[in-house]
């Protein structure tokens, strides 16, 4: 019983909640949105936006008016909903809340009030576990907002596996240096910062503070810097790098008219060449080069496709990427910087590509399944038939980029381990009858 003054609130218990939906999203610029709702007569709808992909902590909540060509910014959140006769209803940061909303205008009128503590939000998609009847009804899960924590674990080729003594923590990308006696990676909690690990010392530290949104760490071949992506210049996602013990600033790589978003991925052997994905002109995203003698940026692969994951060969000769050209995300190589044509590495779905340091091999990932194939870059190029090394509950990457990292010799994988969850998982849905009234009492209507 949840005991809100003149509505009654009841419980549905239920067998388990099993995972999160996923939102429709479509990437554009520095953006993911999704969670769309119409507004009554259907000429405005409402939506919710991350500035990443894979962490929508920082998502906010927008509309975009039927022929405008651009979107008003309301506030803060995910998954609203309209609620009549004058009502915004939202999820943020693990709350239910609502806020005065005149949908003719399409302009919030007040401040937002928490309406209920403690709803299912996953940080990783945006999705928030409520919903409302048109009788009045409230009804939503429990929780918090959900980071995905996993554990650090590495696995060998046979699928053995060995965990990092380090606590769970919502990690991601992680990246070994290339002497791999230390591990860059992403840490989400409120904000998400990359942190250095020291196998030796068994020390965790963080490295970045600049900004609240720093990922995809790309140590350069000297093991001396490292590049990442960073919103600490505002309004834009660019390429940054700072020295690897901490010292000195920032400096950012990324300038032209790359402003959106950049992401790095992998430098060339002799570190004179970054690779990085931008926003495409018409979908997707493209993979570019950035010459550090001059600042010079290139278009290596601009498809009009997704694109991701670009990563040099051992050799500098030869570059790995995904792309769903054919229609599902496939991995391809191709000679750099060309010209030739490409190959397809993978067959049945392919993402997450790594190249073995030994250059003679690649890995990809396919569903829960880590993959090889033989690799021979002399000419002529060629490639064996993609096998199955081992299989397991390994966290995917939301996005093309590899969710792990192979140790130099070749023969262990560092991977995120989701943490077991299932006695945690709810069991209940919480049901909440004259819910509006209760909203119309604590929140004055937004309509006239």
């Amino acid at each position: 019983m949840i005991a809100f003054s003149n509505f009654f609130a009841g419980f549905l218990q239920v067998p388990d909640v099993g995972g999160t939906p996923e939102p429709v999203t479509h990437e554009r610029g520095d953006i993911s949105q999704g969670w769309p709702e119409f507004l009554p007569g259907g000429k405005a709808v409402l939506f919710a936006a991350s500035p990443d992909t894979a962490d929508w902590t920082n998502s906010s909540i927008g509309a975009q008016r039927a022929g405008a060509s651009e979107r008003t910014n309301l506030l803060p959140g995910t998954v609203p909903r309209f609620e009549p006769p004058g009502y915004l209803i939202f999820a943020h940061a693990g709350n239910l809340m609502a806020v005065p909303f005149d949908p003719g205008r399409v302009e919030v009128k007040g401040a937002a009030v928490p309406m209920v503590q403690g709803v299912l939000e996953s940080r990783a998609t945006g999705a928030a576990q409520y919903s409302l009847s048109d009788t009045g009804s409230l009804l939503y899960v429990s929780g918090d907002l959900q980071a995905g924590q996993s554990h650090l674990v590495w696995v060998t080729r046979n699928g053995t596996e060995q965990v990092v003594p380090v606590p769970a923590r919502a990690y991601f990308n992680p990246r070994l240096s290339p002497d791999g006696r230390r591990l860059a990676v992403d840490i989400t909690e409120r904000e998400t910062q990359i942190w250095l690990y020291d196998f030796a010392r068994d020390i965790l530290t963080r490295f970045t503070f600049d900004g609240t949104s720093n990922q995809y760490p790309t140590w350069t071949p000297d093991g001396k810097r490292i590049a990442y992506r960073s919103n600490q210049e505002e309004g834009t996602r660019g390429v940054f790098w700072k020295i690897a013990d901490g010292s000195g600033n920032e400096e950012r790589l990324t300038i032209g008219e790359h402003k959106q978003m950049q992401t790095p991925n992998s430098w060339s052997p002799n570190g004179q060449l970054l690779a990085f994905m931008s926003p495409g002109a018409n979908k997707g995203q493209d993979i570019w080069t950035l010459e550090m003698s001059d600042h010079k940026e290139q278009p290596f692969v601009s498809a009009g496709v997704v694109t991701g994951a670009p990563e040099f060969s051992p050799d500098g000769h030869w570059l790995v990427y995904v792309s769903d050209e054919s229609g599902r995300r496939e991995v391809y190589v191709q000679p750099f910087p060309g010209p030739g044509g490409k190959w397809q590495i993978s067959s049945g779905g392919g993402t997450e590509p790594v190249w073995n340091p030994n250059g003679r091999e690649l890995f990809f990932r396919s569903g829960d399944k880590m993959m090889a194939v033989d690799i021979a870059t002399a000419p002529p190029f060629s490639a064996g038939k993609p096998r199955v090394l081992f299989e397991g509950s390994y966290k995917a990457s939301p996005v093309t980029f590899p969710n792990y990292t192979v140790s130099p010799d070749g023969q262990r994988f560092l991977m995120l381990k989701p943490v077991d969850q299932a006695q945690a998982a709810p069991t209940q849905i919480n049901i909440v009858v004259n819910w509006t009234e209760e909203l119309k009492r604590l929140v004055p209507s937004g309509s006239k």
